[in-house]
């Protein structure tokens, strides 16, 4: 699947350090094993039935972040996204609405692309929706059948064939997974958050009511594709299992995603892909905060959304709002940090970007050393991706005036993917 134009990326002199990043699995701070000199990364992508809003573009741009740190690190990177373009909210949505779910999916993924290049975001080198990777992800689901760790569950239409399930406790005994080698929460809380995002745990025939699905037979008047497993469609986690692997090997740098993802999601692909090859599936598990907006989290359920394409287009805050000013409103939180969206945020971020663009122009005085601001900026980026630091280092440096307007120019773009020059008018 097509990606989408990468932003220009100055060259800045001398090299950063390798940021050091919260490992959710561990609960510390670390630094990612990197092999080769490249650092591999996979983002969970969304399912396109509402692209973009304010939380998803926040998880986006955490991960952006990243990646310019590490290769102004001169670390090279490869970055490898999912788009689940074929999912039970992606059928009821298009069920409700009348249109077909593909040319839904094929509107929103337009969408999310327009939304990620008008942002500045580094398009992956691998992006991979998973209707075109049924096969290979069919195929993983048979190697945990033939390896023990998945079980068949009778669908009420016996027509239909069997659904198959993930063992959880089947995995732990024979496996190197633990259940709460990502999640290290209590089986309560896992109980309910599994409840919560897509488990079944009132499905009867299920051998732990955490065992999650891996391939869903087919039913009446949904997809569904033929496969050495029957025919149907797959589970979720599976899916990135799969795809994650296929693109960046086993045991890539970084699994990453919304706080949310946590668990089941992060959790079962780490025990989908131990199950199948014996090895984890990364070596650090990394995740942005969740966003709330008008009192709580921002979602496509409760439906207090901010989509990123009526800012650009005037049709939310009333005018066209500079992607410049978006970055700098969500790189204005620390991405480990739960918060919650104003508009008033924009606003601060809009006269912030101003201040800035004013700041480079200033003459005279005891000027900062660009130099030293530069230094600044990658201590910051290294430590654990300290955004807001960064902002504030540049607040006190622009309104003091610079030594070289240009190197921090192109330190803003490089390392926080801030485009400085005003753009031409609305993009809707």
């Amino acid at each position: 699947m097509r990606t989408w134009t990468p932003p220009v990326t100055p060259k800045l002199p001398g090299h950063g350090e390798a940021p050091r990043l919260f490992n959710t699995a561990k609960g510390r701070l670390e630094h990612p094993a990197i092999q080769d000199g490249r650092a591999t990364l996979y983002v969970c992508g969304l399912t396109p039935y509402d692209a973009t809003h304010i939380g998803h573009a926040f998880t986006y741009t955490t991960f952006d972040t990243m990646q310019r740190a590490w290769r102004d690190a001169g670390i090279e990177t490869v970055y490898a996204q999912n788009i689940t373009d074929v999912d039970d909210p992606l059928l009821e949505r298009a069920n409700a609405t009348g249109v077909d779910w593909r040319a839904l999916a094929d509107e929103q993924i337009g969408l999310y692309r327009s939304d990620m290049h008008r942002l500045g975001m580094l398009p992956p080198e691998h992006f991979v929706a998973v209707t075109e990777a049924i096969e290979e992800i069919a195929y993983g689901v048979k190697q945990l059948v033939e390896r023990g760790f998945a079980y068949s569950v009778a669908t009420p239409d016996s027509a239909a064939g069997d659904d198959i399930y993930f063992d959880v406790r089947g995995a732990q005994k024979d496996s190197q997974w633990r259940l709460g080698d990502v999640a290290p929460y209590d089986r309560s809380l896992l109980e309910t958050l599994s409840a919560e995002r897509g488990g079944d745990p009132e499905r009867e025939g299920k051998r732990d009511v955490l065992d999650p699905l891996l391939w869903r037979a087919a039913r009446a008047g949904e997809p569904s594709w033929e496969s050495p497993v029957g025919e149907g469609r797959p589970g979720w986690h599976i899916e990135c299992t799969v795809i994650a692997r296929q693109a960046l090997g086993d045991l890539f740098t970084v699994q990453g995603g919304g706080h949310d993802l946590v668990f089941p999601h992060h959790e079962f692909t780490a025990a989908h892909a131990t199950a199948i090859t014996g090895k984890p599936l990364a070596h650090a598990f990394c995740h942005a905060a969740l966003v709330s907006y008008e009192g709580h989290k921002m979602s496509k359920s409760r439906g207090n959304l901010v989509f990123v394409s009526k800012l650009l287009d005037g049709s939310h805050a009333g005018h066209c709002v500079d992607p410049a000013a978006i970055r700098l409103a969500l790189l204005a939180n620390h991405y480990r940090s739960e918060w919650e969206w104003f508009d008033s945020d924009l606003e601060r971020a809009e006269r912030r970007l101003a201040a800035w663009r004013e700041g480079l122009g200033r003459t005279g005085g005891e000027l900062v050393s660009a130099t030293t601001v530069l230094q600044q900026l990658r201590a910051a980026l290294a430590n654990d991706l300290d955004t807001p630091v960064m902002l504030a280092t540049l607040d006190a440096a622009l309104d003091a005036g610079v030594d070289d307007p240009g190197l921090i120019a192109d330190a803003i773009q490089s390392l926080l993917g801030v485009q400085l020059v005003r753009p031409e008018g609305c993009q809707a």
